[in-house]
């Protein structure tokens, strides 16, 4: 049986705690501005934010660049996904590749994407697939570095047993080295996506790429703060929404595994 969520249980008191502290947030910034703590011109009350969040929604143009961030998001993210999962177990079965892309691996991965703007600029201008570019290079890190943690993890005994019943590379991948390697690649997959989401921001706030993050760069510059904020706000909403939807299926399909069994008993 699943674990309960009505008030009494822990996520229930969990999420209680993350509302309540959301509306202290909320009520916090409603009432700097308004003592005159900070500037209105740079901290407008969450009212004022609030008024701005609804009139875009009203606007059309909100929902296109929108759906231009979620687009870039998701087309980067599923690439990255693929090629990371690929890559890794690729690398993770042939030892000659992992001998000779451990050091090219080590080199390329703590680049900053962000690093990339300019070739990005250079070979797409301020086109999505600028944003694209980012997204994938980024997100392809957390899952390929997982893969091969994952597939690092494998039970030699069970390995060295799969080899002794006849198992080919493709009968060991598939009842072996997965089954291993799925929380790992799950949790791959979860921070890829928190990090496409920033990616595609990013691009979108100093490319110009389009979406919500030209959107906030415009809002910026003609001054509309309120606006600005209400954009923000939609772009950490997003955040909290990937984050959960990742989570719930990194439990769904993770049931069976001592890991979710053990946060569920929690």
């Amino acid at each position: 049986m699943g674990e309960p969520v009505g008030p009494g249980s822990p996520r229930g008191a969990h999420a209680a705690l993350g509302l309540a502290g959301l509306a202290g947030l909320l009520v916090l910034v409603e009432a700097l501005p308004r003592l005159g703590a900070v500037s209105a011109d740079y901290l407008p009350p969450t009212s004022r934010i609030v008024r701005a969040l609804v009139d875009e929604l009203a606007d059309g143009a909100f929902w296109t660049a929108l759906g231009d961030t979620l687009l870039s998001w998701a087309v980067g993210l599923l690439i990255a996904v693929v090629g990371g999962v690929t890559a890794g177990f690729l690398i993770a079965t042939v030892p000659f590749l992992r001998a000779a892309t451990a050091s090219t691996i080590e080199f390329l991965r703590p680049i900053p994407s962000v690093a990339l703007i300019p070739l990005a600029v250079l070979l797409y201008g301020t086109d999505i697939r600028s944003a694209l570019l980012l997204v994938v290079y980024a997100s392809f890190w957390q899952v390929l570095v997982q893969v091969l943690y994952g597939a690092g993890d494998v039970d030699p005994v069970a390995e060295e047993t799969a080899r002794s019943y006849g198992l080919g590379t493709w009968a060991r991948l598939r009842h072996v080295m997965w089954p291993t390697s799925l929380p790992y690649v799950m949790t791959g997959v979860r921070l890829a996506a928190a990090v496409a989401l920033v990616l595609a921001i990013s691009a979108e706030l100093i490319i110009g790429a389009p979406g919500l993050g030209a959107r906030i760069a415009v809002a910026q510059a003609s001054n509309a703060v309120p606006d600005m904020y209400a954009l923000v706000a939609v772009t950490g909403l997003l955040g909290v929404l990937i984050n959960l939807g990742a989570r719930a299926i990194e439990r769904r399909t993770l049931g069976w595994h001592q890991s979710v069994r053990g946060e569920e008993a929690v």
